[in-house]
């Protein structure tokens, strides 16, 4: 069952009234979706906040209820105060599981890329979140992606992430989720260490190159 937000309609519109309502702990908002009229409506601030405090977060789906009218919601968007970072506004978008919508969902890396590490390397998270198309009921809290089988020269595109059931995304699949980055350093040593070992070799043809020339002139 999910977590019961009271709201109710009816709250005059205006800078001033929103100011007012947010000094009273309420947060004006707008109520839209499913091809319903938007609604104005003002929530409790607290009592919305503790209904995000999941691993969903702005993602959670709960209940809306508007003046005892149930909708079952998501937070579409969240005005804040440029200075102090509080929320000022809040879009509520009607939502229904026979109806897929957009959200963005953060990238996970899990798993330990061994032969990257033992090889210098470190794995660079390239794709941090990704927007995707689900029924609300659908709605991963996270993509977690495994890089365990990661090797010092390759990549990970989105291509190569299995998504969860119901899930797509209309982002390109070659787009890199993770890569493998050589440290500047390790490189720098190891490309010296080829430069001294082509040195010897170069320097041993050619004292073998002077020990036949000499052999020729006597």
């Amino acid at each position: 069952m999910s977590t019961v937000v009271k709201a109710t309609t009816g709250r005059a519109t205006g800078s001033a009234a929103s100011r007012r309502l947010r000094a009273a702990g309420q947060l004006p908002g707008v109520l839209y979706g499913l091809g319903k009229d938007p609604i104005p409506v003002e929530v409790a601030y607290d009592e919305l906040r503790d209904a995000l405090k999941t691993d969903a977060g702005l993602n959670t789906v709960f209940t809306l209820s508007v003046d005892g009218d149930e909708e079952e919601v998501v937070v579409r968007d969240v005005q804040r105060d440029p200075i102090k970072r509080r929320a000022v506004h809040a879009d509520f978008l009607r939502v229904s599981n026979d109806h897929r919508i957009n959200v963005t969902v953060p990238v996970v890396l899990t798993g330990t890329a061994r032969e990257v590490a033992e090889s210098g390397g470190m794995v660079e998270q390239k794709m941090h979140s990704l927007n995707i198309s689900c029924a609300p009921n659908r709605i991963p809290n996270q993509l977690e992606v495994d890089v365990s089988a990661m090797t010092i020269d390759a990549r990970l595109a989105l291509s190569d992430i299995v998504l969860p059931e119901g899930v797509t995304t209309k982002v390109l699949g070659k787009i890199t989720v993770a890569a493998t980055v050589v440290p500047r350093g390790l490189k720098s040593d190891e490309e010296g260490e080829e430069d001294e070992e082509l040195m010897g070799e170069e320097g041993e043809e050619t004292g073998e190159a002077s020990a036949d020339s000499e052999g020729d002139s006597e």
